[in-house]
């Protein structure tokens, strides 16, 4: 209930403000963990099964949370041969692609490396609307955050080393992996966006799909799996269930209630988690280089994604 300027807000008007901010807080805490320790779940599966394999389960465990919750919802899926035709690339260079890259990538390089790299994702996305492959503008800002970002790079992989003992196959694949996303991301919102489905029907029918593509290219490189190491089972069915199908409904929830910028930020808290755990859990080893060029990284990701104080000014003129 609104009050004039000389009363004071009530107490049961305050409580349920206080609470909203602590449950958003709480959630992106939880999303921030989830997907911290994804990178040492993708380890730990594929030390019992193929790179394949582990995104299959993944996709598997995803979709099926996400079809539970379309359920729940009554959403209504997706029509139309063309929306499911975008849906189809998408699932590609979102999920199935990204994921099976971080997979291969995990085999011969730490999971705290996989997490850093995913940090780049920002970087990639600036850099290709420098190609006027996205709307965004560049700005000087932008620019320099561009350039600080891969400085941090050049720091993680060691450069003034020669990359002395880096497994450049490996490595490749992570930051190749981290360029899908923002390419997945300007294709969606070129096709994709404005379809009138809501969010949980679009990313559990690109789920679906990805899962179907995994399902048919998994049998060309790897056979079934002779037995089933309980360890990686459960590392592959947490990634999916929580890692791909949870994380995915806390992040959109996120979105629609704090906005996007706020639910971003949750990316520069991945790569700390993911080297904790993975120093922490798998005993990997860290070099000093490698902490120092992941906070360069995100401090570049960071401005690549900040804005003017004028246009933040107008973007919440134009909410109030």
């Amino acid at each position: 209930m609104p009050t004039t300027g000389s009363e004071p807000a009530s107490p049961p008007d305050a409580t349920p403000t206080l609470r909203r901010a602590l449950n958003w807080r709480t959630r992106f805490v939880v999303l921030s963990l989830i997907w911290g320790f994804s990178f040492l779940l993708i380890k730990v599966g594929t030390d019992g099964y193929a790179p394949f394999q582990v995104t299959f389960g993944r996709l598997f465990f995803g979709t099926a949370v996400l079809a539970g919750a379309i359920a729940v919802k009554r959403e209504r899926l997706p029509r139309g041969v063309r929306t499911w035709g975008h849906l189809t690339v998408a699932a590609l260079l979102l999920n199935a692609a990204p994921f099976s890259l971080f997979a291969y990538a995990e085999q011969t390089i730490p999971s705290t490396l996989a997490g850093i790299c995913n940090a780049t994702s920002p970087l990639w996305g600036m850099a290709l609307s420098l190609v006027a492959l996205s709307e965004d503008r560049p700005t000087r800002r932008r620019v320099a955050g561009l350039g600080i970002g891969f400085l941090g790079v050049l720091t993680v992989l060691g450069v003034w080393q020669g990359f002395s003992g880096l497994d450049f196959r490996g490595t490749a694949m992570a930051l190749l992996a981290s360029l899908c996303y923002p390419v997945g991301w300007i294709y969606v919102r070129r096709t994709l966006a404005g379809t009138g489905h809501s969010n949980v029907s679009i990313i559990g029918s690109q789920l679906f799909v990805a899962t179907l593509e995994l399902a048919l290219i998994t049998p060309l490189f790897t056979s079934m799996p002779t037995s089933f190491p309980v360890l990686p089972l459960l590392a592959v069915a947490a990634l999916g269930a929580l890692g791909t199908g949870l994380a995915v409904l806390l992040q959109y929830g996120l979105v629609t209630e704090v906005g996007p910028t706020t639910a971003q930020m949750v990316t520069y808290f991945i790569p700390v988690i993911a080297t904790a755990a993975g120093v922490a859990l798998l005993n990997e080893h860290l070099s000093w280089n490698t902490p120092v060029g992941a906070v360069v990284v995100l401090a570049g990701a960071a401005l690549t994604q900040s804005r003017p104080r004028r246009s933040r000014q107008r973007d919440a003129a134009g909410q109030s």
